[in-house]
């Protein structure tokens, strides 16, 4: 499936399960309007016998009495709010108080009054059925797509997701979805924490000394135990590489490394602006998802799979054969540099088996002696000892032409652009650097990402938002929990207007 596809294919699945929200939503009110008329049907018999005990109280009978507060409660708990409920109660207060011609009067048009409300509730009953029909139906007609593009999807990437399912660790059925649910508390807890500590550190001129320190305290120790449970259930519930693949569609990117690089690779990159648990990798992934799902060969002997590119674990004395058969399924390789033989032999086969514009090689900082090697593989000298690159991870992205020339792009960060000329522009330009910028984090995997989009460019694939995909990957977390945190708001309210539908509240 292609990227604009599956870009579709989302927007349709979302606004599918937005209007089937709707639609339920309004479905509860049209039973809830049904329920009303149900009840309100006797309503003439008990205008009349409610009219009955008033001529009776008058006349003397006491028990009368009961039979007129009996149909004041009934009137009460399931007239609408319109004339008849109110006639009822001002009759049996002038009843009540002896005044009985006022309760007369009060209760002579009752019956006209009680089908008055009849009426008002059946027609508000075809309107809450036929809107929520009118939602009902744009709800099918998109699920309908929606499921199609799901099949497809799937059917898509059956061939690499069998060549990669053989070699999925098992796990037990519920250990994933137990742990996608502790997952969630913590994501809700760091959203939260954070959330309350802003708004102490905000406001709290303007706050009573008390609920200051009662919200940043209760803030900070949120944000912790959400980043203790995230620490411990993240890796627990990371999807394999099958998963992975499977729920995208795209054909993937097959990132590859030396085992030796994952330590670095962990690194989280402290970030004034906000806190962060992602590590480097994770917002590399995040930056090569613009092309398509990230997968990796895992360490072998690692107890909980590395968080980053999906992980699949090969056979330490048999993985040539199915790495140079991914290569042939994905539609590109990222490769990082290293001193591995292993790598060396990528390198050579990507070289040898594979289009030129496939191949994304990261030199890493600090290793001379890789860029000498490299130039062993290739036609036209890289030149990389040359390259000054400013980012302590990785100091160049190459790319090939053709005839596989080597393109090299530094990594590190990039002049600022100009300030356009003319005060309105000026204006418009600082207000927006002023609104973006809560969500800039110029991290090292930031800098790659720019790197990989230009170098990738050069070779004629696109990826306007790779940089982007990368700075919102450190901030995965926060709009996980504030996501999460909102649909169970929207779930809760749906929840509860259930149950008053079925009498549980």
């Amino acid at each position: 499936m292609s990227s604009g596809l599956r870009a579709f294919a989302r927007l349709i699945t979302a606004a599918a399960i937005a209007t089937g929200y709707v639609a339920l939503h309004l479905a509860i009110t049209a039973g809830m309007d049904l329920r009303a008329c149900d009840r309100f049907r006797g309503a003439p018999a008990r205008a009349a016998a409610f009219t009955a005990a008033l001529d009776g109280y008058a006349d003397g009978k006491v028990s009368a009495r009961a039979e007129i507060r009996e149909g004041d409660t009934w009137f009460k708990e399931n007239a609408p709010t319109g004339r008849s409920r109110s006639l009822v109660s001002s009759a049996t207060r002038d009843a009540m108080g002896g005044r009985f011609s006022l309760a007369r009067e009060s209760a002579a048009g009752l019956a006209a009054n009680v089908e008055q409300d009849q009426a008002g509730l059946d027609q508000k009953l075809g309107s809450s059925t036929a809107t929520a029909l009118y939602w009902a139906a744009p709800t099918v007609l998109l699920l309908v797509p929606a499921l199609w593009l799901r099949r497809r999807r799937r059917s898509g990437a059956a061939e690499i997701i069998g060549v990669v399912s053989q070699f999925a660790p098992r796990q037990l059925w519920w250990r994933r979805p137990v742990f996608l649910v502790a997952s969630g508390v913590g994501y809700g807890l760091f959203a939260g924490g954070i959330f309350a500590a802003s708004v102490a550190q905000r406001n709290g001129n303007k706050m009573p000394p008390l609920a200051f320190m009662l919200l940043l305290v209760g803030g900070l120790v949120a944000l912790g135990a959400g980043v203790l449970i995230l620490r411990y259930t993240r890796p627990r519930s990371a999807r394999g590489a099958a998963q992975a693949l499977l729920a995208d569609g795209r054909e993937p990117v097959l990132y590859l490394r030396s085992f030796a690089d994952d330590d670095t690779a962990a690194q989280v990159d402290d970030s004034a602006a906000y806190v962060s648990i992602h590590s480097r990798e994770e917002q590399l992934t995040g930056a090569l998802s613009a092309v398509g799902p990230v997968i990796t060969v895992g360490r072998p002997g690692e107890p909980l799979p590395q968080l980053g590119a999906a992980r699949f674990y090969l056979p330490l004395d048999d993985w040539q054969p199915t790495v140079l058969r991914l290569m042939e399924l994905s539609q590109l390789i990222v490769l990082r540099l290293g001193l591995g033989e292993g790598l060396w032999w990528e390198v050579g086969q990507a070289r040898a088996t594979q289009p030129a514009r496939k191949l994304v090689l990261l030199m890493p900082n600090g290793l001379p002696e890789v860029a000498e090697r490299l130039d062993e593989h290739l036609p036209t000298p890289s030149r990389l000892n040359k390259v000054a690159g400013g980012d302590p991870w990785t100091s160049a992205v190459i790319t090939f032409a053709p005839d596989w020339t080597p393109h090299v792009r530094p990594v590190g960060p990039v002049p600022r652009a100009k300030t356009p000329q003319g005060a309105l522009v000026r204006r418009g330009v600082r207000a927006m650097k002023a609104a973006l910028a809560p969500l800039m984090n110029f991290t090292p995997a930031y800098h790659l990402a720019r790197a990989m989009k230009a170098a990738l460019a050069s070779v004629g694939v696109r990826r306007r938002t790779m940089a982007w995909r990368a700075t919102l990957s450190a901030q995965t977390s926060l709009w996980k929990g504030l996501t999460l945190v909102t649909a169970l708001a929207l779930l809760s309210w749906l929840v509860f207007r259930a149950l008053q539908l079925f009498g549980a509240r």
